[in-house]
């Protein structure tokens, strides 16, 4: 098998990249960009730290995603496990990436930069559903933003409903945690209890 080890004989394999992919790249959000922030109602956040990387998925009506200015985002951390993957890396280290996607549009929004957890209460409760403000506010301060062509997403088909699977098609959580722990957690019983966890759990 052959590896490449340098970024001379990365570039030799590849052409120069498109002349757009260079000039769309900018430190901060137009009016443009904030149509692709508003609508989303998922993004997935990637962050760096000392035990590794992390990539992880975040969700809530679209707009969840606050714009404050044409460097600054405001993303809700809402309830979930508490193994706090993506706010233990950014405590040590603010290195953030957040991609953007819209159901049924190509485009994704890419936004690089670095981000800090505010614990404000006023800011907190401005992101409250239910009645429940999210623990802390990842405040992010833009350096890189950019669209990111459809090209992946058309060859997935990830917007294809006829492509879409049944969940009884996979493994569940259950399942998957009852073999990792050679039948000592009861798998049927956790996936049994899942929809009214998530009820009472969601925010």
């Amino acid at each position: 098998m052959s590896t490449v080890r340098t970024l001379a004989e990365l570039e030799a394999l590849y052409e120069a990249p498109v002349s757009t992919s260079v000039i769309k790249e900018i430190d901060h959000l137009t009016d443009l960009h904030r149509a692709y922030v508003d609508a989303a109602p998922f993004v997935v956040v990637a962050t760096s730290g000392p035990g590794g990387l992390d990539c992880s998925p975040r969700g809530d009506p679209p707009g969840f995603v606050r714009v404050t200015d044409e460097r600054t985002l405001l993303l809700p951390d809402r309830r979930g496990n508490n193994r706090l993957d993506t706010l233990r890396n950014l405590v040590v280290d603010p290195r953030i990436a957040v991609l953007f996607l819209v159901p049924g549009i190509g485009v994704t929004l890419r936004v690089n930069g670095t981000a800090e957890l505010s614990t404000d209460d006023e800011l907190r409760h401005s992101f409250s559903i239910d009645n429940k403000p999210p623990t802390t506010v990842i405040v992010v301060t833009t350096t890189s933003v950019y669209t990111q062509c459809p090209k992946a997403l058309i060859r997935s088909h990830l917007w294809d409903p006829s492509r879409y699977r049944q969940s009884s098609e996979l493994p569940s959580p259950g399942e998957i945690l009852e073999a990792i722990t050679a039948g000592a957690f009861d798998g049927k019983a956790f996936d049994a209890a899942y929809p009214e966890r998530v009820r009472q759990t969601i925010y």
